[in-house]
């Protein structure tokens, strides 16, 4: 029988009041929560977990964040008692001879997915080994043999000796110091880094000029071109990459190589450190690759995501087949389409510059000390302000709508959003209306106390000032058939690849580690240092954080760029040209030649020319009409519509052009 609505809504309640206090199995959820976002972190084999995640939860517990990360992991398992609810009123609806349309929808979908597949390309996912470890190795060899870190209140990387003990990116710490009191702390040097970075990408240059930098040290390339060009395989063109940056960078790589960018990846933790691997290009090696592999290896399932999928019984990738008809009424479109290509090892092959990458967003918050004084608060959302602005002049866009983040020293956070009448990208405009969304969120939340803010531009409009021609208008392209440009299909992006929808839940899942990083930082400041940091002490973290993760590597790239355009029209000015305002096409910069090309255009040879083709497509277009029938009165010295009748089509003559 079908169930009713309170049916539904006494299991939802149940589910709440089940996690309202947590059980033992809650704690466990809790712990491996607390483990943090580089769980899948290469060297971690061999580590005991259990042990890892006790001395966290016992190290944190009492705090504000242990608090924090509580209550998440609460509203997480009432969210997904709601989901196994629904799943199981599906089972019920399945099993009453229901959801046939989800199962054909999935597997047109699936069928529709592989005709998609491509196995013609050699991408590669290049990694560099604990990159940070690694340039501090060159500079202090004593460090090779021993555990150390770079970055003190929280990790942002540990070489593979400190990573036997259980440390890793993203951990606190002093809670790496709980797991090995041996620990060196190294402190972030970002200019050494990005240096060394350069000269990795130059040699990555010679085997795809437009490789993709995915951060300061990750690229992907698609090197097919160079393997049929030097009738190498891509194993042994990756083998001859790797080696080619240790002799001349002395850091070593791993690599992962496969058919698209989402399997290279993948592939390239697994035999890490200095090491590749290739995953076959053919459909069954894909298909069987993928069967057992953890859904959290895949880029963009999170913990919470993960979670959500363990509990309907997707642990593997392989799992999801078998949910597929539910997957739509559980999580969404998006989500299932996502979970699809996962399944069927899907992904992009497009690899360009990241700099290249269509921007959605420019956006700038920070992280400080529990602030509550009103002045203060708006002075900061006003250094915001300013900061946006000189993001907003460098990537040269602006924003149709204004978004506010705060979170409050709970760790709670807020979003508002509002649309300004025009497009915004000054800081004044930026900060009074970023004022108006806070004004409303101080009345909302009395006693209001935070500890981040930000603000961001979404649906952007470019500021770009396009060529000009000789009469000052913008240049239009040069016309060709005259036949009307199709609008790109939503499924292709603007260089004509298709769309996935992993960028979304990429995005998502980098963003969560990127929060988690800095509530680990918070709490490390805690513990080794209660008293409040110096402004100047903060500024500095927010330049560290800045750039200190993909989003910021590609805002290097594109100064970089904008640079070396810059310096490009300094040495070699293009060539100037004028726009013939008669057939359009460009001219060089000459007013002589250009008077001679305008009065070419503007002959009467020309002129007859287009009559003569026009003419008969007007009489096409125009055929002559029976008058009507209507008695209607008509205004007085109008003619019938149509001119006539039949008879006197034979006698109209065609008219002379004015010029002819």
């Amino acid at each position: 029988m079908p169930r009713h609505n309170e049916d539904l809504a006494g299991e939802a309640q149940a589910a709440v009041d089940q996690a309202a206090a947590p059980a033992a199995s809650q704690h466990h959820t809790l712990k491996y929560h607390l483990l943090g976002p580089s769980l899948t972190k290469s060297g971690q084999d061999g580590v005991d977990q259990k042990k890892v995640s006790e001395i966290i939860y016992n190290a944190s517990k009492g705090s504000r964040y242990f608090n924090n990360e509580e209550n998440k992991d609460r509203n997480l398992t009432v969210k997904i008692n709601r989901i196994l609810a629904k799943k199981r009123e599906l089972e019920r609806v399945e099993a009453q001879g229901g959801l046939k349309n989800d199962l054909r929808k999935a597997d047109e979908y699936i069928a529709e997915l592989e005709l998609s597949r491509e196995l013609d390309q050699v991408l590669v996912h290049m990694d560099c080994d604990a990159f940070y470890a690694a340039v501090e190795e060159l500079d202090q060899p004593e460090l090779r043999d021993v555990p150390f870190a770079v970055g003190k209140g929280v990790l942002t990387t540990c070489n593979y000796h400190a990573r036997k003990f259980g440390c890793r990116s993203g951990m606190a710490g002093f809670v790496a110091d709980k797991l090995c009191p041996g620990l060196i702390h190294i402190p972030l040097n970002f200019d050494k880094y990005t240096a060394k970075a350069k000269e990795v990408r130059t040699v990555l240059e010679r085997y795809d000029p437009r490789f993709e930098s995915a951060s300061l040290d990750e690229a992907y390339l698609n090197v097919t071109a160079y393997c049929e060009e030097h009738d190498m395989s891509g194993e042994d063109v990756v083998s001859q990459m790797r080696a080619e940056v240790f002799e001349e960078c002395k850091i070593t790589i791993s690599a992962g190589i496969a058919a698209n960018a989402k399997l290279a990846k993948i592939c390239s933790n697994i035999n890490k450190p200095n090491g590749q691997f290739l995953l076959p290009s053919d459909r069954a090696s894909i298909l069987a690759f993928m069967r057992d592999l953890p859904t959290r290896k895949v880029n963009g399932v999170g913990r919470v995501f993960e979670r959500e999928l363990d509990a309907i019984g997707v642990k593997t990738c392989g799992d999801i087949y078998a949910q597929r008809q539910y997957l739509r009424g559980l999580f969404g479109e998006k989500a299932f389409e996502f979970l699809m290509s996962i399944h069927l090892g899907l992904g992009r092959t497009n690899v360009q510059p990241a700099e290249e990458h269509e921007r959605k967003s420019v956006g700038t918050e920070s992280t400080f000390h529990d602030m509550e004084d009103p002045t203060e608060l708006r002075e900061k959302l006003r250094w915001i302000a300013d900061e946006l602005e000189k993001d907003l002049e460098r990537t040269q866009f602006k924003g149709r709508t204004l978004v506010l983040k705060v979170k409050l020293h709970s760790y709670e956070v807020f979003t508002r959003q509002f649309q300004p009448p025009k497009a915004v990208h000054k800081a004044d405009d930026l900060y009074n209306f970023g004022l108006q969304m806070f004004e409303k969120i101080e009345k909302e939340i009395p006693g209001l106390k935070l500890r981040l803010m930000g603000l961001r531009c979404t649906h952007l409009v470019s500021m770009k000032k396009g060529e000009r021609d000789f009469f000052g208008r913008s240049r239009q392209p040069s016309r060709g058939s005259g036949e009307p440009s199709e609008a790109p299909s939503p499924e292709l992006d603007s260089e004509g690849w298709q769309k996935w929808p992993d960028e979304e839940f990429e995005a998502a899942a980098r963003l969560e580690q990127q929060d988690e990083m800095e509530e680990l930082e918070r709490l490390s400041q805690q513990d080794q240092n209660p008293t409040i940091p110096s402004e100047d002490s903060e500024r500095k973290a927010f330049e560290v954080r800045k750039h200190d993760n993909g989003f910021a590597w590609r805002l290097l790239l594109e100064e970089e760029r904008a640079k070396e355009e810059a310096e490009a029209r300094l040495k070699n000015p293009p060539p100037q040209q004028w726009d013939c305002p008669v057939c359009a096409v460009a001219q060089n910069a000459d007013e002589r030649a250009f008077n001679s090309h305008i009065d070419a255009c503007l002959s009467r040879q020309t002129i007859k020319e287009i009559v003569h083709t026009v003419e008969p497509v007007a009489q096409v277009a125009n055929p002559v009409m029976p008058p009507p029938l209507s008695t209607a009165r008509r205004k007085r010295g109008r003619p019938p519509s149509g001119g006539g009748g039949a008879g006197e089509v034979g006698d109209k003559r065609a008219r002379k052009a004015f010029f002819a």
